[in-house]
């Protein structure tokens, strides 16, 4: 999919276009061959700007040359695997292309880039190109901590489920909301050395107010590092401490089957030696029966009393 918007510098209207304008923003999610090359041969730029961003293994990095750069960053996503649903992340690649085109690409759709298709972000203009790149840092990095705190209210109700059922199904979310901390921990990190290259002033020119929004954009992203981290320590004891309740509740069955076992062994052993045919005890009396089913409750009494006292009930 390709889009162009343009915001107009005199009225300040943003508003979406047909054609390659200067000052241009070309959104492409998932662009075909055809709108590949068509950007690239309309903005002479090499096709492997474009790709980059396109490979979901692709990390966070910065990459130039000439007048031409790249930012790759990575942004959270939610994916459904087998009806679950796991966040992850993806790569964004912003491009600045000289000084008259702004390229942002990315495999699938996202919030953050949404919001600026829909002129929901305050100050934003396609011509500021800097300005542009920071704003979507620093939407990217909140973004994270809104993930975060879903996963932890996940992750609570299903500490919840748990508590009243242990079933693989809430002990595999708790796995997926794990695994979904992981990626994103790794993520902020690599966006984290991003941020602050960009910081340096060494890749754009960096103006007052623009460093004001790429220093709350790491602020914000070190906090979700360190919230991450939080949640990932608590999933992980949660998980552990689950574990052993788990195996203590096995064990616990396993000591009540084998008490049961050894109980009813007994009334089973002892009609089995008077159903041999030779002779025993009480077998000439009238009343063998009874007093071989005494025998056997009695025995089983005692040993059920025994197996009490031992803690196998």
């Amino acid at each position: 999919m390709l889009k162009i918007y343009l915001t107009d510098m005199e009225t300040n209207e943003f508003k979406e276009i047909n054609e390659l304008k200067k000052g241009a923003w070309i959104n492409l999610v998932n662009p075909s061959e055809r709108e590949i090359k068509k950007v690239c041969e309309s903005l002479q730029i090499e096709e492997d700007f474009i790709r980059y961003p396109l490979d979901f293994e692709e990390k966070a990095r910065i990459d130039t040359e000439d007048d031409t750069k790249l930012f790759i960053i990575d942004v959270p996503i939610i994916e459904t695997v087998e009806e679950e649903k796991l966040h992850t992340t993806m790569p964004l690649g912003m491009i600045v292309v000289r000084d008259d085109f702004f390229i942002t690409v990315s495999l699938n759709k996202n919030k953050i880039i949404e919001d600026f298709e829909k002129n929901r972000v305050k100050g934003f203009c396609t011509y500021k190109k800097t300005r542009f790149i920071l704003q979507i840092l620093f939407a990217n990095s909140s973004s994270y901590l809104t993930i975060l705190k879903q996963i932890n209210k996940e992750s609570e109700m299903n500490v919840l489920r748990l508590q009243k059922s242990m079933r693989n199904k809430e002990l595999i979310k708790l796995l997926n909301l794990e695994n979904s901390l992981v990626y994103i921990a790794t993520s902020l990190r690599s966006n984290e050395v991003v941020m602050e290259k960009t910081l340096s002033g060494k890749i754009i020119k960096l103006y007052e107010e623009d460093e004001d929004i790429l220093d709350d954009a790491i602020v914000e992203n070190k906090q979700a590092i360190e919230m991450c981290k939080i949640y990932s320590d608590i999933l992980s004891g949660t998980m552990d401490a689950y574990a052993s309740i788990i195996s203590n509740n096995l064990n616990s069955v396993m000591k009540f089957l084998a008490a049961i076992t050894i109980v009813l062994s007994l009334p089973t052993m002892i009609t089995s030696f008077w159903g041999m045919n030779v002779d025993l005890p009480f077998a000439q009396n009238p009343f063998a029966f009874i007093i071989i089913m005494l025998l056997s409750i009695g025995l089983a009494l005692l040993a059920t009393i025994w197996l009490k006292k031992k803690d196998m009930f």
